[in-house]
């Protein structure tokens, strides 16, 4: 008779399987809440979502990955569906003076989402609004590099960081903390704790809107805020071909299993005009619009690829700022008026 698994083995099977939207297990989640190995094994689940799909797909994921396991006995999930919890110092919290709360992301890296969240922050200061901009790319950050902010935020007597103010922002980036050159080596439960300390030490004050600037993927970070802060929806950006739209179909996915609304997709880099005012398609174009239109979302516009966004960025200063005239410049102004208008309403 061949030897039951040990809870060990079950575990660390159990460790390959990622919750879903998210690239991070389900062990390190903290949503197994028991494993019980007799004549068969089971596997109990406790989750906190509204999505009822979710329950049903983890259990799928479960059994798939203890099934191929070799001498697996018989394999029973139990899934316990919560509500999720709202208040008494649980789940997401607004952040004191910040009105509304926006994602900017992308799931994928290189797709110009920072020089985006940049444009988008100043046109919606432009716009009238009181805008702040949290660089949540602690890995990568290029915030403050885009702003030209070199100066180190101070903390006041009670420890709470002052934003450093460029362009009308007020901003919060580990660029701001490092020596040039210096790599953030941080490991999950550092990421966690530097994620809540943007969020929640930084002395926002009063603000309209807060942008956070995520990182690619759909791991720490982008779990850590959406369980910390209630946000008022997510901008997608993403390049035209169909390698940029699967990572951007995951992060839309992510937010979709955490109840976050899709305020609208963002087309970068379509096409290329170039002096003799030809057009390239150079990653093709059209896709963001078309997966706007298949998710049912706003495609709040595309974005052509021009040198004058990077040069401005590399300058510290948006072209937003720089030249808000440009063709480029007023096509983000468009974008960022129909933000405004649909946080207004809300």
């Amino acid at each position: 008779m061949p030897s039951l698994p040990t809870k060990e083995n079950v575990s660390a099977l159990l460790s390959k399987v990622s919750y879903p939207g998210f690239s991070r297990d389900i062990i390190s989640f903290g949503v197994v809440r028991e494993i019980r190995i007799a004549e068969e094994v089971t596997v109990q689940l406790v989750i906190a979502t509204n999505d009822t799909g979710v329950a049903s797909e983890l259990r799928d994921r479960v059994v798939k990955a203890l099934a191929a396991e070799e001498g697996m006995p018989p394999v029973k999930v139990l899934v316990d569906v919560q509500a999720p919890v709202q208040s008494g110092g649980q789940g997401p919290v607004p952040i004191p003076g910040v009105r509304h709360v926006i994602a900017v992301a992308s799931g994928k890296g290189g797709v110009g989402k920072s020089t985006v969240s940049v444009n988008l922050a100043a046109a919606l200061a432009a716009e009238g609004l009181r805008v702040g901009l949290c660089d949540c790319d602690l890995y990568g950050p290029s915030i403050a590099l885009m702003c030209g902010a070199k100066e180190r935020p101070y903390a006041d007597e009670e420890g709470r960081i002052e934003p450093v103010i460029r362009h009308g922002l007020r901003m919060m980036s580990m660029g701001l903390l490092l020596e040039d050159d210096s790599p953030a080596v941080l490991r999950g439960p550092m990421v966690t704790r530097y994620t809540q300390q943007f969020l929640r030490n930084v002395l926002w004050g009063d603000l309209d809107v807060l942008l956070l600037d995520l990182p690619p993927g759909t791991g720490d970070i982008q779990l850590t805020i959406v369980q910390t802060v209630p946000l008022a929806g997510a901008v997608i950006v993403t390049t035209p071909q169909e390698v940029a739209l699967i990572d951007a179909r995951k992060a839309v996915s992510m937010f979709g299993k955490t109840n976050v609304p899709i305020l609208g997709i963002i087309e970068n880099m379509s096409g290329f005009i170039d002096p003799e005012g030809r057009r390239h398609e150079i990653f093709g174009s059209g896709g963001g619009e078309r997966e706007a239109a298949r998710l049912e979302v706003a495609f709040l516009g595309s974005l052509p690829l021009d040198p004058a966004l990077r040069i401005a960025g590399d300058a510290g200063t948006p072209l937003i700022v720089s030249s808000p005239d440009s063709p480029v410049s007023r096509t983000i102004t468009e974008m960022a008026g129909t933000l405004a208008s649909t946080i207004r309403r809300s």
